[in-house]
Order: structure tokens, then C-alpha cells, then sequence
């Protein structure tokens, strides 16, 4: 207790710095209140349901959320199968919070241990696999640990009279990813409103740092104004800019829209405390100050941020290590600065120093990145964007076919074609409105 009451209620201003991947308490956290802003608030009948689904694992998961449209609303009301259609015996809150609608419930659990966690799982659920099951814990391990963005996913099992995709991952993987974004695989799934069910510290922290890279992207994406829809369309946009989904009609394509419309008070709990501890965004909005502020969806506040060369180059060498490279690698191509050159430089830049007591500052060529046109930039940022989540995404995919079977496969594909067309039809109805407004605006004009 004596080392919890001893932390500060704030973190340090360089807690991103060299966070501590390894801690195991929460009481090991920067601050007591670290990381509070990734707990969303639900309904706690339904956070029960969905509790109660993971007690049906006796494999041990140590982080769990939930996410997606069957937990978060991603549109207004649309035509849809009644929730028992598609749960064949739900939990009465799971049913009241669909709103009668047919939701799958999406889940990522982070274990220790993958082929002991698949070889409990397989004997309890063997159900829930598909063929590859049949070859044993350590294939299976192997596919999850070697092949895409390092997940298993189990789609369309049935868990406590509910229907449910889990995906499995080793939590070194998890944590890798939101600190360094190798993938962006599933750091781009929690830049986004989820219910955490089960707590990890480690994870908490890695997801900390995952969110304050996703703000310090879109600013280098945005202008020197912009506002808060603006701001979280980007980031919730970035994990979409390489999905090989969005190329295909398998998704629906005011997606990123319809997330932030009717989850913007989430993002603002996600993100605006960690803009009120950056030093070169603000809000700019009166409004901000309001109590009610906060809950408020009809509010789009505006923010500026500091086109500075030399701050928005510190921003860029703070990037996580692994995609920062690749922007780096991006520039030295478009730069054409010789090889030796840059690897003094990248020797430069090293970020394994554990003893660094300064805070990494942009140099020269950090500058000259940042110093760019915004356009140009926003360019070269998104095609890194895209090489880093691009061969993940596909080579999900493709062992989402192994993983799945080939009839889950075809019933994810045909549904979410489903969603792709409704979205298409409710793009052209609402540029169709936005048309008649604009016309019934110019007649009076007249």
C-alpha cells in the first residue's frame, strides 16, 4: 500500500520515454490513475454477459475486450434479423443493448502461453476450431504465432447462448505491437473505443503509448486546424488505410464515419485526456470547459495544433521504433541520401538506450520531415501507413481461410458483402439529402 500511495495521481511528462514492457502490477504504473481514459463505461448488465462468456474458457485468459458493432453501435437503426435469428438463447442485456438487432460479439484474448492455452482450449472446445484442430496444440501455435499478424481467430461459435469471434494472442505479441507497430494489426483495433473485460499492467501501459503514437500520426495527416470528428476519423482511419477489406466490397464504406458519429464520446474519454498533456495540440473551443462537455454528441469542438519544424520533428522521432524506420527508409529513398549515410544516422537515432535520461529530440533529418508541405507529408505518411499494415492484413486474411474453415469464410465474406452494399445505399441517400438541401438552399437564395 505504502508503494501505491507514493505514486503521483499524474504521470511524468516522459513516461512514453522508456516505458518498463515488463512490469507486473498495476502499483508498477506510472501514476495511480494511469491509463483510466482506455475503460470505457457500458451498461453493467451487459458488461456482466459479456464477463460471464469469458468463465466459460478454463484456459487462462489474462487480457480480454470486447469490440465492434456488437458491442458499440456503429449506425443508426437499420433492417436486421432479430437478435435470437442470430444468438440462439442470449442474455436478456445482450438482447436489450443490440436493440433487437443481429450482432456478432468480437473478443481478442491475450494469453502467456499459446500452445498451452490452445491444447485447454481444444480439449474443452474442440468445437470451435476447424479442421487444423485436428492436427494438435502445437500446429496450431504455430499457424496463430507465425503467420499473419500473429492472431487465431475462431469465428461464429457459440458461447453462453451467444454468438462470438474470439481471437487468440500470445501477450509479447500484443505488446509489441501497440509500442512498436510492427503490425498495427491489433494496436489499430484498440486506437479505437473496446471493453476491456480482464486488465493486464503491461498491456495498459503498451496501449498508453499505442494511443498517444495514433494522435502524434493523425497530427502529422492533419492541418494546422481541425476538429474533433476530424481528428478521430483519421485515427480511426489509420487501421484501415492498408486493410486489404476496404479494397474489396467485404466492408462497408462509411465505416470509419459511422464509428466516430455515434461513438464520439468514447473517443473523447479515449483521447482528450492525453491532447491536454501534449504540448503542441489544443482545444480551441469554449465549449471544452462545459461539465456536460464531455457526454455531449452534438458538440464538434475545434483544436489547433503547432506547425513548428522543430516540434513536429520531435513528434516524429518520438514514433513508435518500428514504423517510424519505415518512414525513415520512406525519406531515404525520396531523399536519396547515401546508404552509409543513413545508417549513421539511424545509429544516431537509436532508442536502446535504457539510460537516456534526455527526452528524443528531432535532428536535422527529423526536421526536414516535419518542415515538409502538410500535403506532401500526409502522402508520405499514409503509403508508410499502408506498407505496415498491408502484408499483415493479407496474410490474416488468407489464414483466416485455414483457421476458419471454408463455410465460416464464405458466411463472414457474404456478410460482410451485406454491409458493404447497405453502406453504398445509405452513402448515395445521404448525398442525395445533402444535394436537395443545397438546392432548397440556393431557391431561397434567389
Amino acid at each position: 500500500m505504502a508503494a501505491s500511495s507514493s505514486r503521483p495521481n499524474n504521470p511524468p511528462a516522459d513516461w512514453d520515454e522508456n516505458p518498463n514492457l515488463s512490469i507486473s502490477a498495476f502499483s508498477q504504473l506510472p501514476s495511480t490513475n494511469f491509463g483510466f481514459n482506455q475503460h470505457m463505461v457500458i451498461n453493467d448488465e451487459f458488461k456482466e454477459a459479456l464477463r460471464q462468456i469469458l468463465w466459460q474458457f478454463r484456459a487462462p485468459i489474462r487480457y480480454a475486450f470486447a469490440y465492434g458493432s456488437g458491442v458499440f453501435p456503429q449506425s443508426g437503426a437499420s433492417p436486421s434479423a432479430p437478435s435470437s435469428a442470430l444468438h440462439p438463447k442470449p442474455d436478456p442485456a445482450i438482447t436489450t443493448v443490440q436493440g433487437g438487432q443481429s450482432k456478432v460479439i468480437d473478443f481478442i484474448f491475450g494469453v502467456s502461453h499459446t500452445q498451452h492455452w490452445h491444447s485447454l482450449n481444444l480439449q474443452q472446445h474442440r468445437d470451435h476450431y476447424s479442421a487444423v484442430g485436428s492436427l494438435g496444440s502445437y500446429v496450431v501455435s504455430r499457424i496463430q504465432d507465425r503467420w499473419g499478424a500473429g492472431v487465431y481467430f475462431n469465428p461464429y461459435v457459440t458461447v453462453n447462448g451467444t454468438l462470438i469471434k474470439y481471437g487468440v494472442v500470445n501477450l509479447d505479441t500484443l505488446c509489441r505491437d501497440l509500442s512498436e507497430w510492427d503490425t498495427l494489426y491489433l494496436a489499430g483495433r484498440l486506437q479505437k473505443p473496446v471493453k476491456i473485460l480482464r486488465d493486464d499492467p503491461r498491456v495498459r501501459l503498451a496501449n498508453q503509448v499505442n494511443l498517444v503514437s495514433a494522435i502524434r500520426t493523425a497530427l502529422l495527416l492533419l492541418p494546422p486546424t481541425f476538429t474533433e470528428q476530424d481528428l478521430y476519423r483519421t485515427i480511426a482511419g489509420i487501421s484501415y488505410l492498408g486493410d486489404l477489406r476496404m479494397s474489396f466490397p467485404t466492408e462497408n464504406p462509411q465505416k470509419v464515419k459511422n464509428i466516430v458519429k455515434n461513438q464520439l464520446p468514447n473517443f473523447r474519454r479515449l483521447y482528450a485526456p492525453l491532447i491536454e498533456d501534449l504540448p503542441n495540440v489544443s482545444f480551441q473551443d469554449p465549449r471544452c470547459s462545459r461539465p456536460e462537455w464531455a457526454e455531449d454528441p452534438t458538440t464538434n469542438a475545434s483544436l489547433a495544433q503547432d506547425m513548428d519544424p522543430q516540434k513536429r520533428g520531435n513528434m516524429v522521432r518520438r514514433l513508435p521504433k518500428s514504423f517510424r524506420e519505415k518512414l525513415y527508409f520512406q525519406y531515404q529513398s525520396k531523399y536519396q541520401i547515401p546508404r552509409l549515410e543513413f545508417n549513421k544516422m539511424l545509429e544516431d537515432t537509436n532508442d536502446e538506450d535504457p539510460t537516456r535520461v534526455k527526452r528524443r529530440q528531432g535532428g536535422p533529418f527529423e526536421r526536414r520531415i516535419a518542415g515538409e508541405d502538410y500535403q506532401e507529408l500526409k502522402k508520405e505518411v499514409s503509403v508508410v501507413i499502408k506498407k505496415t499494415i498491408g502484408w499483415p492484413s493479407v496474410s490474416q486474411s488468407l489464414k483466416g481461410i485455414v483457421t476458419g474453415g471454408l463455410v465460416r469464410t464464405w458466411r463472414y465474406l457474404k456478410e460482410k458483402g451485406e454491409k458493404y452494399r447497405e453502406g453504398r445505399k445509405l452513402g448515395k441517400e445521404q448525398g442525395k439529402s445533402t444535394l436537395t438541401k443545397s438546392e432548397e438552399r440556393r431557391e431561397k437564395s434567389r
